[in-house]
């Protein structure tokens, strides 16, 4: 947790450069889309403010990108950008989507939803 003893970091061991995984470079590219100079919903120190507000508990249980996410997600609610009722729809579509048999490395094929509007 911030400021708090972690002893020393082994560049070459657990947590050292790997390749990312294409969800974690999705999440990636959301908090670089919702914080870019064009758009602004949220701030570099918001997404600071969402992973410290975790807790120890659950920021102990979460990988670096879970934590982003996480953060980002909370963000975007509190900000009335999206709401829980649309995050759990596409959490159901999903999941629904997903293969059987647990979580591979394929995409799920997902339809967007629209507004009823074709947009």
């Amino acid at each position: 947790m911030g400021g708090l003893e972690a002893g020393p970091v082994d560049p070459f061991g657990p947590g050292a450069e790997h390749d990312y995984a294409p969800w974690e470079k999705k999440v990636d590219a959301i908090l670089r889309l919702v914080s870019d100079k064009k758009r602004q919903i949220m701030t570099v120190d918001e997404l600071r403010r969402g992973i410290e507000e975790l807790g120890p508990g659950v920021y102990d249980e979460l990988s670096y990108y879970e934590r982003w996410i996480a953060s980002v997600t909370n963000n975007l609610i509190e900000k009335g950008v999206i709401d829980i009722d649309e995050l759990g729809r596409r959490m159901t579509a999903i999941t629904e989507a997903w293969p059987a048999g647990g979580v591979t490395e394929a995409e799920p094929k997902v339809v967007p939803e629209t507004d009823g509007q074709g947009a």
